[in-house]
């Protein structure tokens, strides 16, 4: 056995060993989320899902204004992302899921439209709470809307409640907070018990694909905002040498 085999089975077991104690840290922590820093409650959050089974916050600075920021959110293309596509194709592998062959609108939030989810709540330039039921343990899972006034009630039994948000905090630098939010709860104990495991095999993949999508929002944010800066300097220069 080469040294390079011998690294690379060791390399294997130890991100077996890594992913087994991920697993075992996600079903004992399932149901017991934790407190939310109060820099990082968010109101209509609370009101559409004030429990949940599961939450996971991401945010990141970003230095562009806030509207810029949300704008650019609310259009990537997740599936541009090589990280996004494989992990996507690893859930189907595992679940035996079926790639569509129906080209997805563009931009994240049409995307999510066109699959099912439905938009709970916006603030302009701020935040928009995106929301559905389903049942993500099947290969082929169907996300269904709710309406925005009957979604903190809904009690349907053997569905997992979703709410998910897009949120751009201005600051005094004149940049910007992103934050995404994802929160879920089971509606039963059958659902619950599915939804525990498939949460704790799965999660990894969910987190990854926010991660991955972080730095590129930023940076197409920041780009995006040089780009305006400089037509609003040039557009203030034309106008003083016209007068």
């Amino acid at each position: 056995m080469t040294s390079l085999t011998k690294c690379l089975i060791a390399g294997a077991g130890l991100a077996g060993a890594a992913y087994a104690a991920y697993v075992a840290d996600t079903w004992l922590r399932y149901g017991h989320p934790g407190r939310v820093r109060e820099d990082a409650k968010d109101a209509r959050l609370d009101e559409l899902m004030r429990d949940y089974d599961v939450r996971d916050r991401r945010e990141m600075a970003v230095a562009a204004p806030a509207d810029v920021t949300l704008a650019v959110a609310k259009e990537m293309e997740l599936e541009g992302s090589r990280i996004v596509r494989a992990l996507f194709r690893a859930r189907e592998v595992i679940l035996g899921g079926k790639t569509g062959a129906t080209r997805r609108p563009q931009g994240l939030v049409e995307a999510m439209k066109g699959i099912g989810w439905g938009v709970l709540s916006e603030s302009p330039g701020h935040e928009i709470v995106m929301g559905a039921v389903t049942r993500p343990w099947e290969a082929n899972p169907v996300f269904r809307a709710v309406p925005p006034d009957r979604f903190a009630e809904f009690a349907e039994p053997d569905w997992v409640k979703i709410a998910w948000t897009l949120r751009a905090t201005p600051e005094a630098s004149g940049g910007s907070t992103f934050s995404t939010e994802t929160r879920a709860v089971a509606t039963d104990a059958s659902a619950r018990q599915k939804f525990r495991v498939y949460w704790s095999l799965l999660s990894p993949g969910i987190i990854l694909v926010r991660l991955a999508m972080l730095p590129k929002l930023k940076e197409a944010a920041e780009r995006r905002w040089r780009v305006e800066s400089d037509d609003i300097v040039s557009d203030a220069y034309a106008q003083r040498s016209q007068a």
